[in-house]
């Protein structure tokens, strides 16, 4: 167990620090389009069907 926690558990946070840091540098590489917000396709104020049918069941 001791080997474990002084070679194997470090080693896994490492890992998933690089991983990690790894999957957020890879902006810097995408496209500039690629990094903005998605577009918002429809009006805030619309009210999708089913939660206007979920909204109505609850009163």
């Amino acid at each position: 167990m001791a080997f474990f926690r002084q070679y194997i558990a470090p080693l896994f946070i490492v890992l998933i620090f690089a991983v990690a840091l790894l999957a957020v540098s890879a902006r810097i590489f995408l496209p500039s389009d690629m990094m903005a917000p998605a577009p918002i396709e429809e009006p805030v104020s619309e009210v999708p069907a089913a939660t206007a049918i979920f909204v109505s069941l609850a009163r």
